[in-house]
Formats: C-alpha cells, sequence, structure tokens
C-alpha cells in the first residue's frame, strides 16, 4: 500500500542531503513521522500546511517500513500510519512538489 510524507522543502533538503530524516518539528515532538493515505492527505494539507508553498510529498511503500509503521487514530478517530524511527531516503519511492494554487494545494495527478 502506498502512503504519504509530506515535507516542508528546507526539510526535504535535510533529508535529500543526510540521507534519513527523524521528521518535522512537529514528528519530533510527537515521537513518530506523521505520515497519511492518499484519502487523508487534503486533510492534512488543509489543517496543517494551508498556506505554506514548497512542499515535497514523499511517497512510501507500507511494505518497507517494517514493524515500526502503526496504525493510530488521529482525527475524528481514522487510523492514521505513524512510523516509529527515522525514515531513509532510500525508502522513498518517489517525489512530487505540491503546488499551491488559487484552490489550495494541487497533488499530482492519480493521488487523491
Amino acid at each position: 500500500m502506498l502512503i504519504y510524507k509530506i515535507f516542508r522543502a528546507r526539510e526535504w533538503d535535510v533529508l535529500d542531503t543526510e540521507g534519513q530524516t527523524t521528521g518535522s518539528p512537529d514528528d519530533l515532538r510527537d515521537g513518530f513521522i506523521h505520515i497519511s493515505t492518499a484519502a487523508q492527505l487534503r486533510g492534512t494539507l488543509d489543517k496543517h500546511f494551508s498556506d505554506e508553498k514548497d512542499l515535497v510529498l514523499a511517497v512510501l511503500d507500507t511494505d518497507d517500513l517494517s514493524d515500526a509503521l502503526r496504525w493510530e487514530p488521529s482525527r475524528g478517530g481514522a487510523l492514521f500510519p505513524h512510523l516509529y524511527r527515522s525514515l531513509s531516503r532510500s525508502e522513498i519511492i518517489e517525489a512530487h512538489q505540491i503546488s499551491l494554487g488559487p484552490n489550495g494545494h494541487e497533488l499530482p495527478e492519480g493521488i487523491e
């Protein structure tokens, strides 16, 4: 199953340069890396990144993340994927820029 991590440009640059990340300041605060399913992406963007530009969407495969990936209740009781370890650049299948258009964030074709 494919799942998605949203990065701010500076967070992506650190991951791309260093080869791994423990996540955003919110991830560090909460003790895990916040990830979303395709169905959860729009809500995550609206709630946590509403006016932010220069975002990167990383595509991950749940099969590559082992037992460090847990599905836990979050917004409205929905189960969200949370990664309880660092994320390696090599685990990212592909990455896409997320544009902020007049009607909000524009996700890549085929995701949503």
